[in-house]
């Protein structure tokens, strides 16, 4: 095959929620795209999954980040309205926790360098407002007016569609075993043929270190659990917010009923990374459990602390929990998002904007210099 006539001029490795907006983004954009992805297209064996995920503009993990998630919002908005479905649901999130803990302080800073909509709950005022939560002494709460709940697998499916509507080649079940970058473009193996493109951009999430060996990341299990309240009516969109919370060590999140019987509810940092994407366990024994239903049981009265189901999902995690966006070094012609430590799921439709315009453009409006691919190997 001649290298002078590429099979497209994108391909996209890996189509869940990262590599479905960017195939859309792509596609919307004019650019011959081709997508890959090893399983069928909405599957759950990567970080898309669990029903419902939050929405947050104060975030958490730094005011840096809400420029890229108020354009996500607005995305999230676009899309929902576009394809009719209900994408994302406006809840709020209600952030808990002691003023003066750092995640608290960065979500005082988010609302207060770039003028979110917000209010400040005092103890008394958080516990009046919303007696569903326990909170420990001293602690406040954070609503975030912009925040509420997205759905991930029907996200995924609506832009996997758009992709197509657009033109996109969408391939499932279609497993990639090399990626070879040079001068000229990108050679894609797979079983059925080799494929000639322009340039690739990797969105495997745990896996892209079988693509992408020299990306610093591990994969780790995302564990989701869904319990029962004592009245559903307590728990509903228009009166429970999402809500995110630190409270003694324990990183406790969760959303309100959306499936009409269930309050979801996880937690961060307690289950060990794997050694390999296919060591993933999905069903987990009762005391694997015990963090999340302890955690139930002291801060969230009102649920029946024993979870109905849970379910196990996986994303890739780097050491400082801060996304790989951008070039891989020494392989400009090869675009890598990936370790997205968990949090990355609200923010795809603007990385699938900053993915296509890298790979058409050589560059983005948005500052992701801190999620440079390169600063692990400088570090090195």
């Amino acid at each position: 095959m001649s290298r002078s006539l590429p099979d497209a001029d994108v391909a996209v490795l890996g189509l869940g929620a990262m590599g479905s907006m960017t195939a859309w983004q792509l596609a919307a954009a004019g650019a011959r795209v081709i997508g890959f992805e090893q399983y069928g297209l909405v599957h759950d064996r990567g970080g898309a999954g669990g029903e419902s995920r939050l929405f947050r503009a104060a975030y958490h993990e730094g005011a840096e980040y809400v420029p890229l998630l108020r354009r996500a919002r607005d995305m999230w908005i676009e899309l929902t309205q576009a394809s009719g479905r209900p994408l994302f649901t406006p809840t709020g999130c209600l952030s808990i926790g002691r003023p003066d803990i750092e995640p608290m302080r960065n979500v005082r800073a988010s609302v207060d360098e770039h003028g979110l909509d917000h209010e400040i709950l005092a103890p008394d005022e958080l516990t009046a407002r919303f007696p569903q939560h326990a909170p420990a002494d001293g602690e406040i709460g954070i609503l975030d007016l912009a925040g509420g709940m997205l759905r991930p697998e029907l996200a995924v499916l609506t832009a996997a569609e758009r992709a197509r509507e657009a033109g996109a080649r969408l391939m499932d079940r279609t497993v990639v075993s090399a990626v070879e970058p040079d001068s000229g473009g990108v050679t894609i193996v797979t079983d059925e043929r080799t494929w000639r493109v322009r340039r690739a951009v990797v969105t495997t999430g745990a896996w892209v270190r079988e693509l992408v060996p020299q990306a610093a990341v591990v994969p780790k299990p995302i564990v989701l659990t869904w319990f029962a309240p004592s009245d559903v009516e307590d728990y509903r969109p228009d009166v429970f917010p999402a809500f995110i919370r630190d409270t003694d060590g324990m990183h406790l999140f969760g959303c309100p009923v959306m499936d009409g019987v269930s309050v979801k509810a996880g937690v961060a940092d307690v289950w060990d990374p794997l050694r390999d994407p296919r060591d993933l366990t999905r069903d987990l024994p009762e005391p694997a459990l015990e963090p999340v239903t302890a955690a139930v049981r002291r801060l969230l009265p009102g649920l029946h602390p024993e979870p109905i189901r849970h379910g196990v999902y996986m994303d890739g995690y780097t050491a400082d929990r801060t996304a790989l966006a951008g070039p891989v070094p020494g392989a400009p012609q090869l675009i890598v998002l990936a370790g997205f430590s968990g949090h990355g799921f609200k923010m795809a439709p603007v990385f699938g904007s900053i993915a296509a315009d890298l790979a058409l453009h050589d560059g983005t409006s948005f500052d992701i210099a801190r999620m440079d691919p390169a600063r692990f190997s400088r570090a090195a």
